[in-house]
């Protein structure tokens, strides 16, 4: 049978996403890491003809924390967590200095990115929003996602394609996200330990066989066709699989976890189905060698999967088409 497409999509972020659980001492060389990262994402797409989906926090096309202000939502999510808020504790403590520019903002990175135009931007939320958390509202996520796009649209940048910040997917939103012109949305794959919420209970248990699943074909391969539920408002592209970043304490079972994706991949191709590889710049900010190093192995695959099966590259927006 053969043909079938792959999307990747990426999650850019910076710290933004990382405010409430890590520090910046602790981060700094994952989050300053992926200045480096992007023009190496970039020539790597380029040179096997892969098409991206940078699904981009609307923070980062600011220069500045006075650029910023200028462009804040009508109102803020009002998070009975405090600490997720990156409005009283990142912002109002923030100050206009060079040196922390590469932590919260990425507008040269983006003008990078927009002049490779096989690649779709996508957002990611204005400010990193949390659909599931208590205390936000919908009118406030509207206002959210009515910001990151206007300054999106800035820079001459229409975006149709949402990722949902910690796959905090609230499928209410849905119709706020049609209303804004937003066409299609990355799910979780279809098994109950992929699914987001915020309860912690059972939380160790399903990071254990995420963990797991990484290396062994524990819930399948989460390979899919794209259609567009009549229920639905917007097309579902559903993650696959995240791509962990190499960790030196589980480096002898790397060519395991190699061999996960590409079988799935190859499974994909089979049978004409969708495979999404999703992950952050920020997760290659350190140990590059090694996570470039396997990024290339996926694609030389990919890249046989093309030659063999018709196997396609496509961005989330291009998938999204191929159903209306």
């Amino acid at each position: 049978m053969g043909g079938g497409k792959m999307v990747i999509s990426l999650d850019f972020e910076l710290y933004w996403g990382v405010t409430d659980s890590k520090s910046i001492d602790a981060y700094q060389s994952n989050i300053l890491g992926v200045q480096s990262v992007i023009p190496k994402l970039l020539h790597l797409f380029d040179q096997y003809q892969i098409k991206a989906t940078f699904a981009i926090v609307g923070f980062l096309f600011c220069h500045n924390k006075k650029e910023l202000l200028e462009h804040l939502p009508k109102t803020l999510p009002q998070y009975k967590n405090k600490q997720l808020s990156p409005y009283a504790n990142i912002i109002e403590k923030m100050k206009d200095d060079d040196l922390m520019q590469p932590f919260y903002f990425a507008p040269e990175l983006i003008q990078l990115i927009r002049k490779h135009v096989q690649h779709e931007i996508a957002t990611h939320t204005f400010s990193h929003y949390y659909c599931l958390q208590a205390g936000q509202q919908a009118t406030e996520f509207f206002y959210d996602l009515e910001a990151a796009l206007k300054i999106a649209s800035e820079y001459q940048v229409n975006i149709t394609s949402i990722v949902f910040p910690r796959n905090q997917y609230n499928k209410t939103y849905l119709n706020l996200c049609e209303e804004l012109g937003i066409q299609c949305y990355r799910g979780n794959p279809n098994h109950w330990i992929y699914q987001a919420d915020i309860n912690k209970t059972f939380l160790w248990i399903k990071k254990g066989i995420r963990l797991l699943d990484h290396y062994l074909n524990i819930t399948g391969h989460h390979c899919y066709k794209t259609i567009r539920p009549k229920e639905d408002t917007l097309i579902n592209i559903p993650a696959s699989r995240f791509l962990r970043p190499y960790t030196p304490s589980l480096s002898w079972i790397e060519s395991i976890r190699l061999q996960r994706i590409l079988s799935s991949m190859t499974h994909a191709a089979k049978n004409n189905l969708t495979f999404h590889l999703w992950w952050h710049p920020h997760n290659f900010g350190i140990h590059q060698e090694a996570n470039f190093k396997f990024l290339e192995s996926i694609l030389k695959h990919y890249q046989y999967l093309n030659d063999t099966y018709q196997f396609s590259s496509c961005t989330m927006a291009e998938c999204a088409h191929s159903q209306y």
